[in-house]
């Protein structure tokens, strides 16, 4: 059995990045060919076929926040490990549509064929192609209602001149790939970070410490604390230019992906209270990137929170 893998999304000025990965096993879907010569309609005619007949359907999405974070080239690969990892019946064979292996440095890369133009020859990734090119274009037609006055409906996000001059007029959106040549001048620099200060009970600055200091010192307390529950630290501050971890650590073969979370005092919640769906997200993204080159663990996500002027632990959760 052939587990077929597309994507589409790789050019628009804004949207998702998205793979489709599809098991036949084979089924019959009349139609199938690349999802690009096909009417929008024969393409929704085919998905409920593809869905019905197929052994496994999946999709994996990248957002342009994320596309931006990690470039293109990362962006596929991570969006194909998303698509794959859902794909739970048997198969023997991957073929990936192109001519590079976005599947490299993990276990499944010696299944993987490259192939260009096969979305053409091979039916599996034909019908890839077509369930991700339908979804992400229902997608950015429901970004109509979010971001009237752009035309996603019609473009896609595709660089077309309506949008361009939408863009124009109307500025940027969270859907637009701002690491794209053509918006880059929408990009905004981040405030640096304040220093922290500690004012005496007669109201004289008493300590001037860098928030760096200060997250240098919790990160301490925190290696001490994994160190205490039987971890090996790999890592500390581990960056790329588009993501970072606080501590990678290493028990029982799963590696634990650690943020240290800091607050001088407790009136406004602990460090817990600083792990928004928005950072568990960072988190796993920064997860799964460090993963991508270091295969075959299991992993988790933890956080250590700290409190004081000098930082004492708090407690230590794992999330997942």
């Amino acid at each position: 059995m052939i587990l077929g893998i597309d994507e589409v999304g790789r050019g628009p000025w804004a949207g998702p990045l998205v793979v489709g990965a599809v098991v036949l096993n084979g089924a019959t879907v009349d139609g199938l060919t690349d999802s690009k010569k096909l009417t929008k309609r024969q393409r929704e005619r085919l998905v409920p076929e593809i869905n019905s007949r197929a052994s496994a359907v999946a999709l994996g999405w990248v957002s342009a926040e994320e596309l931006d974070e990690v470039g293109m080239s990362e962006a596929l690969r991570l969006a194909t490990r998303r698509a794959v990892k859902q794909i739970t019946v048997p198969y023997h064979e991957i073929i990936i549509d192109g001519t590079i292996n976005l599947l490299a440095g993990t276990p499944l890369e010696k299944y993987v064929t490259t192939l260009a133009k096969a979305d053409l020859l091979v039916p599996s990734v034909s019908a890839a192609s077509i369930v991700a090119k339908v979804a992400r274009d229902t997608y950015m037609s429901e970004q109509d209602d979010a971001y009237p006055g752009y035309g996603f409906s019609r473009h896609a996000g595709y660089g077309v001149a309506a949008h361009r001059l939408a863009i124009e007029r109307l500025g940027v959106t969270p859907l637009h790939r701002l690491s794209f040549a053509p918006l880059k001048k929408y990009r905004t620099n981040l405030p640096e970070a304040q220093p922290v200060v500690t004012v005496g009970e007669d109201g004289q600055i008493v300590d001037r410490r860098t928030t760096k200091a200060v997250g240098d010192a919790s990160e301490n307390v925190a290696t001490e604390e994994l160190k205490r529950r039987g971890h090996t630290i790999l890592e500390r501050n581990w960056r790329t230019k588009w993501c970072e971890i606080d501590i990678i650590s290493m028990l029982d073969n799963t590696l634990y992906f650690t943020e240290v979370k800091h607050r001088r005092n407790n009136a406004s919640g602990d460090g817990f209270a600083a792990v928004t769906p928005t950072k568990l997200k960072q988190m796993t993204f920064a997860a799964e990137l460090y993963a991508m080159k270091h295969p075959g663990y299991d992993m988790r996500l933890s956080v250590v929170a700290t409190t004081g002027d000098t930082p004492e632990l708090v407690d230590y959760l794992e999330l997942v």
